[in-house]
């Protein structure tokens, strides 16, 4: 059994390489379109951090966070959430294939649906968010004043690893949400584009039962405030135990491993349009 699941993830990790590389090659074809469109992505990205920036022309401090520290939780989600947008983001369409039954046409193929889904309409154009996140995120970092340990700087790519396996899980599990209501893609960036945006400010700002909604219901604070309030040295405001912050990984896994049951549940109670 555990041969054969391999097996699946390896031809799953292929479809998924073979069709991302089609729509790459058909993107890179039009090469000023494709600089035109990422640029336009990362303005447009841009302007969110343009507004906080705003906001801090009148205030110093932001839920007791500076500017730098706002920045560096904003860098983290941003590339985190744009990592993930980029590689799975396309699962947002499924709810339009089962709607018009084009979704029919993926399962006859020989390979998984997951992939075929994931890889659909590759957009290269959304590694503007991921630079535009990862530009903020170098900037914070030569702001703020961090006290750099072995640890700390291991949990740096951890953080960025672990946040993106989140999001996946999250664009997983919407889109298997999507198989029962079937007009639900603003229902599920409501989780996706909604929480990118809510960890882009600090916990204190908000009540401590939204903090522990976003911690221990959709654990989406393992992508960057729990892990970050370490790195930064501030308390986290639900005063969990410190080896929380490493945390990260093991709950992208976790909620992989939701989400993937969630996701066969789903494919299996799809019923074709019959049209």
């Amino acid at each position: 059994m555990a041969e054969g699941r391999d097996r699946r993830i390896i031809e799953g990790v292929r479809a998924y390489g073979l069709i991302a590389g089609m729509w790459v090659r058909s993107t890179m074809a039009y090469r000023a379109s494709f600089a035109m469109t990422t640029f336009g992505n990362f303005a447009a990205t841009f302007l969110d951090f343009v507004a906080i920036m705003l906001m801090f022309s009148r205030v110093d401090a932001l839920g007791g966070y500076p500017l730098p520290e706002v920045a560096f939780l904003y860098g983290l989600s941003a590339t985190s959430f744009g990592l993930a947008d980029l590689l799975i983001g396309s699962m947002e369409r499924l709810g339009r294939r089962v709607r018009d039954g084009t979704l029919d046409t993926l399962l006859v193929r020989p390979a998984p649906v997951l992939a075929q889904l994931a890889a659909d309409r590759f957009a290269l154009r959304r590694l503007g968010r991921v630079t535009q996140g990862a530009l903020v995120l170098g900037w914070s970092l030569t702001r703020v004043d961090i006290d750099w340990t072995v640890d700390r700087l291991l949990l740096m790519p951890v953080m960025v690893a672990g946040g993106c396996g989140i999001f996946c899980a999250v664009f997983v599990a919407g889109a298997a949400f999507q198989f029962l209501a079937q007009d639900a893609s603003e229902v599920q960036n409501a989780f996706t584009y909604g929480g990118t945006t809510l960890l882009q400010y600090p916990p204190t700002v908000f009540a401590k039962e939204l903090v522990r909604g976003v911690t221990f219901v959709l654990p989406l604070a393992f992508v960057n405030w729990l892990p970050a309030t370490y790195v930064l040295g501030r308390p986290y405001p639900l005063d969990l135990p410190r080896w929380t912050a490493f945390a990260s990984p093991l709950v992208a896994v976790a909620c992989c491993a939701l989400a993937g049951l969630a996701w066969r549940a789903g494919l299996r109670s799809y019923r074709s349009t019959g049209s």
